[in-house]
């Protein structure tokens, strides 16, 4: 097979294990940087260009979709769609994924269990919305954030007040969530591979920070999980309709909670921890799914 990465940066540990998990697998890959890729929109005959030449030979993609070319990235995604291409993870879903209020109303309607989470547009309903979601301690999260950027703990009523007021000013767009205490600044990251966890790990914020993000100085272990986590993070994957997620999962005194579903989930931190080969059952999925998906596609053109 001849498999394209999209990456804008192919010395990002994901994209070095992801080549080096096609090389070892005798596939051909090439690292294609996403924003220099320009599209012929035909009905007949749609094209992508990159770099003066035409890519009409790869069996299949791996979109790694940076959140900050999401508009774009998945336009180039939806254009190997319509080329008939194979794709790890559809546009769709990955345009599902990145839009957190979006994500979180597919979820709340499959019934997956979240933490209490507020959404408002006027700073007249602050007061309300901080109730409705259970009162101070809270977090407010930037639906655009990433990586724990954008993401605040506010730890009286007044001054969620002061940083929703402040988001609102700059017409931010935000959500507001019950802050889970008794998770203790820890997540468990679950990686799904269509209907199964083929790792999970436990990330936990370093002393004064409440994110455990690993970019933002969290650490991660191994962890074992239930059968309940398991169910819920392939649940919250599949209705997003994501073949491969990172589902994110608080514990909390009712049960586990999803927090956040990631369409390019970073291989680093958990290949490190679990010492499970991700990179490579990427590739052997892509193996097993192409050619029943490429024939499917073709069937219906």
């Amino acid at each position: 097979m001849k498999i394209a990465i999209l990456s804008r940066n192919e010395k990002l540990y994901s994209t070095k294990r992801l080549i080096e998990a096609c090389e070892q697998r005798g596939h051909g890959v090439e690292v294609i940087d996403t924003l220099s890729c320009y599209m012929n929109i035909t009905s007949n005959n749609p094209k992508i260009h990159y770099k003066g030449r035409i890519l009409d030979e790869f069996d299949a993609i791996i979109p790694r979709i940076g959140s900050d070319v999401t508009f774009y990235g998945t336009s180039v995604v939806r254009q190997f769609e319509m080329m008939g291409v194979y794709t790890l993870n559809k546009s769709i879903a990955i345009t599902r994924s990145r839009d957190k209020l979006r994500s979180m109303q597919i979820l709340a309607g499959h019934n997956i269990a979240l933490p209490i989470t507020g959404f408002a547009s006027s700073a007249d309903d602050i007061k309300d919305l901080i109730q409705m979601v259970g009162g101070a301690p809270l977090v407010v999260k930037l639906l655009e954030g990433t990586q724990g950027l954008g993401v605040v703990l506010a730890e009286t009523n007044k001054a969620a007040e002061s940083v929703l007021g402040a988001f609102m000013e700059l017409k931010a767009n935000i959500l507001v969530q019950e802050y889970v205490k008794e998770a203790q600044g820890a997540d468990i990251r679950c990686f799904v591979i269509e209907d199964k966890v083929v790792a999970s790990i436990k990330r936990q914020a370093p002393d004064g920070e409440f994110r455990s993000n690993l970019h933002r100085g969290g650490t991660a272990s191994l962890v074992e999980i239930s059968n309940q986590e398991k169910g819920l993070a392939i649940q919250a994957a599949k209705v997003l309709g994501l073949s491969v997620a990172g589902v994110d999962i608080l514990r909390t005194q009712k049960g586990p909670v999803v927090i956040e579903v990631n369409s390019s989930p970073g291989l680093e931190g958990i290949e490190t921890a679990s010492k499970v080969d991700i990179a490579s059952l990427i590739i052997e999925y892509i193996e097993n799914n192409s050619t029943i998906e490429n024939k499917k596609s073709k069937n219906n053109l």
